[in-house]
């Protein structure tokens, strides 16, 4: 950390920030961010400490109670000047850390700078040799400085704990197992994700490991749906809504609908407008204001409504993957939305196999679609689901972009390099993505492992200009919800 700090403090010795060159100024931030972790990390154990030494149990003795705070919390706002929700997530993580950290920044015995002696009491409470090895990954990236504080959070409170009691009628060991392993793919994945997004794949993963909590979540949020409407005093009226998880998948695919030209595919359908896009830019409506409209627009036609005139050539509507186990054997897995790959019970994806019917895909033992090559340019929609299935959005580095923002790109280039449109040779890439392949002249090309025939996809920046070294590749992560096993 202290180099760090000398690095930051050099950069910002140069001058006025606006006045820094875009490579310094780069470095700078990223320097910035390692002493940030590193003083998150210390706060959040010393924090922990704090909270130990101002136990209930200590009375007036308590550290809190002596600096006139009726709790740790309190004292560690006034010294912060931290919220308190930042105050318990830094609790929470020190505490997770389980003592490693604290005796790294405490000396074990002696006397604290205030002459409180310290003993084992100032430990965080926990045994590192009884941790389970889930929470041992995250403590051990979280100490190494691979995660930040924000991304152990997320990964911690989005996969909680193992519900072992909920599964009486299994081996207890099978869960941790499991848990520890899907830990071990958010940390792969946590330096491509933003926290929101680590914070939802860990809920996935989650729900894929348990899947009789997932109806029973999904029950609670059902519960809690609501309307309210109320007028404030200058007369403005105003909506509450309190969404369950069906519905929610319902009102993002009109919303989806309504944006798609501003930031979906630039290809459309055969047939369809060809100044989609043109017409949306003219649009003077903000993003929220055509959702606005759109939903007034299916509330006043109602069923009478015709798709072409509110949605133009992409109805909404919502797509359930569901693996075929899952609808025979109890306790098999969850369904997932094709967008986002949010979790549904068993139950509701049976409710759509009888309202819409179903399409199948079948994958290998590897989880790859089976071909259904065509020689044309564009992917069918059948292939196009195949990929969404397969890599659950867009590819590109550190993007979240569901699969009906992405297009399908041609791995082998289809007229350049003859590729064909096949499952194999098609990625989904988002807008942009797509754009700055092309335009930076990368590519991506796939590998397929010769034993166990597992097939991986890397991006392949161009050879320098200047020096025509070739960039190592850089492996790219599915999005899809099963590369989390399912226990």
């Amino acid at each position: 950390m202290a180099s760090a700090v000398a690095r930051v403090s050099r950069s910002a010795g140069r001058g006025p920030l606006d006045a820094l060159d875009d490579e310094t100024l780069v470095s700078l931030i990223a320097d910035a961010a390692e002493v940030r972790k590193n003083v998150d990390l210390v706060l959040a154990a010393a924090a922990a400490v704090v909270d130990q030494r101002s136990d209930r149990d200590r009375g007036t003795a308590g550290l809190a109670r002596r600096n006139g705070h009726r709790s740790a919390t309190s004292l560690l706002q006034s010294m912060t000047g931290q919220s308190r929700s930042d105050v318990t997530r830094a609790l929470r993580t020190g505490r997770d850390l389980l003592g490693e950290a604290g005796e790294g920044l405490l000396p074990a015995g002696g006397a604290a700078t205030d002459g409180s002696p310290i003993g084992t009491g100032d430990r965080l409470s926990g045994d590192r040799d009884a941790a389970p090895r889930w929470r041992t990954l995250l403590r051990t990236a979280l100490t190494e400085g691979r995660i930040t504080t924000a991304q152990h959070e997320a990964i911690r409170v989005g996969m909680g704990d193992p519900p072992v009691d909920r599964y009486a009628d299994c081996d207890p060991a099978v869960l941790p197992a499991a848990w520890a392993r899907s830990t071990e793919t958010l940390l792969e994945d946590a330096g491509e994700l933003s926290v929101e997004d680590l914070r939802h794949a860990a809920r996935i993963a989650r729900d894929r490991l348990d899947p009789r909590g997932v109806t029973l979540r999904f029950d609670e949020r059902f519960a809690a749906r609501s309307f309210r409407r109320w007028a404030d005093a200058a007369g403005q009226q105003h909506a509450h809504l309190t969404l369950d998880d069906e519905s929610a998948a319902w009102i993002d695919a009109i919303g989806d609908a309504a944006l798609r030209p501003r930031r979906g595919p630039r290809f459309v359908d055969a047939g369809g407008p060809a100044a989609e896009t043109a017409s949306a830019a003219r649009d003077p409506r903000s993003n929220e204001q055509l959702q606005y409209d759109l939903v007034m627009a299916v509330l006043r036609v109602g069923a009478a409504v015709d798709p072409n005139q509110a949605f133009g050539d992409r109805q909404p509507g919502v797509r359930v993957i569901v693996e075929s186990t899952v609808l025979t054997q109890e306790d098999a897995g969850v369904a997932h939305l094709e967008d986002g790959g949010d979790t549904l019970p068993r139950h509701v994806a049976e409710k759509y196999l009888c309202d819409a019917g179903a399409r199948v895909i079948t994958t290998d033992v590897r989880g790859r679609p089976l071909d259904v090559g065509r020689e044309q340019r564009t992917f069918t929609p059948k292939q196009r689901v195949a990929i969404s299935v397969r890599d659950g959005g867009c590819v590109g580095r550190g993007c979240s972009a569901p699969p009906s923002w992405c297009e399908i790109h041609h791995i082998d280039h289809w007229y350049e390099h003859h590729g064909r449109t096949d499952v194999d040779d098609g990625v989904p890439l988002c807008r942009f993505h797509h754009l700055d392949l092309h335009n930076r002249g990368a590519r991506i090309v796939r590998r397929r492992h010769p034993q166990s025939g597992v097939d991986t996809y890397w991006w392949q920046e161009p050879a320098d200009r200047t020096t025509g070294v070739i960039p190592p590749p850089e492996r790219l992560r599915s999005r899809s919800p099963r590369r989390f096993e399912a226990a």
